[in-house]
């Protein structure tokens, strides 16, 4: 990652996963622009998933899904070729599944762009399907684009803000403004119900995060707000209606059997009215004792 007092992190390399649905190719096109921007090039993704099948998959159908999965990216790669034709891309046929797959092209430094919904592996963002695994397993950000966030650009990144802990997940929104030539509008939800001393340090948190950008990022329109309501997914959703991109810490819990979203992330890549990026953020274990 690059300093962050030199204009924030430098932003990787682009992943994008093709599974044939007409959503994938949103995403893939939405991260075709983005690799653009960042100057880097982008890497087109299908996952077979036969990984460890060879002994009860015929040679004949293991060959067809190679030269399906080959067709599916040749085609992606022409289309974006046809919009961005100086963007060098690359193409992978991964044996692994879906989510597999793409983590292993991101590494830790790529961010991985997918549809909300898809064909196969890469189906509607339901509790246990694969693309809520990608968000949530994934160790780098993670993009999930909604066909209905295209349109007329804003001119904003969002950056949603719960406290200090949230800083690096805001210098990536930062980056992002910068590249888009985009102002960076910091939202807090607060409960209602917080007052006093709850409502100060809150308002405090916020105003140290927004302090550490403006010096950061001197050149960015910078605003911040707070939002009183009951429901932080909800302030969001609504604020996304204005905004070309989200960007938001991606809690984990830090036990169980396999990485899950918190109910809120969960909420906001149903609902968002533009593309919703995921800085992996993995929640404090709770005190014992």
């Amino acid at each position: 990652m690059g300093d962050s007092r030199t204009g924030g992190p430098e932003l990787g390399w682009v992943v994008a996963g093709v599974d044939g649905s007409a959503d994938a190719m949103t995403a893939a096109l939405w991260a075709a622009a983005e690799a653009d921007r960042r100057g880097q090039p982008l890497n087109l993704v299908h996952a077979m998933d036969t990984e460890g099948r060879d002994l009860y998959v015929s040679a004949e159908m293991m060959r067809n899904i190679r030269r399906t999965g080959n067709a599916l990216l040749e085609d992606a790669a022409a289309q974006v070729a046809q919009r961005f034709p100086g963007l060098r891309v690359t193409t992978e046929l991964s044996p692994l599944e879906p989510s597999a797959g793409l983590h292993d092209v991101a590494g830790g430094h790529g961010t991985i762009v997918i549809g909300n919904r898809g064909l196969g592996g890469f189906t509607a963002l339901l509790l246990g399907s694969v693309g809520l695994r990608v968000a949530a397993g994934a160790q780098g950000p993670v993009v999930v684009v909604r066909a209905a966030g295209e349109g007329v650009d804003k001119g904003v990144v969002l950056a949603a803000v719960r406290d200090r802990a949230d800083l690096e997940c805001v210098r990536h929104a930062a980056r992002a403004a910068q590249l888009r030539t985009a102002s960076l509008r910091l939202l807090s939800v607060r409960n209602v119900l917080h007052l006093g001393e709850i409502a100060q340090e809150h308002e405090q948190q916020l105003r140290e995060v927004a302090g550490r950008i403006h010096e950061e990022f001197p050149g960015l329109t910078v605003t911040e707000d707070i939002d009183k309501g009951s429901s932080v997914a909800g302030a969001l959703v609504e604020a996304s209606r204005r905004a070309d991109l989200l960007v938001m810490g991606g809690r984990r819990a830090p036990h169980g059997i396999s990485p899950t979203l918190g109910r809120v992330t969960h909420a906001v890549l149903h609902h968002a009215h533009c593309p919703v990026e995921l800085i992996p953020r993995v929640a404090k274990p709770a005190p014992t004792g």
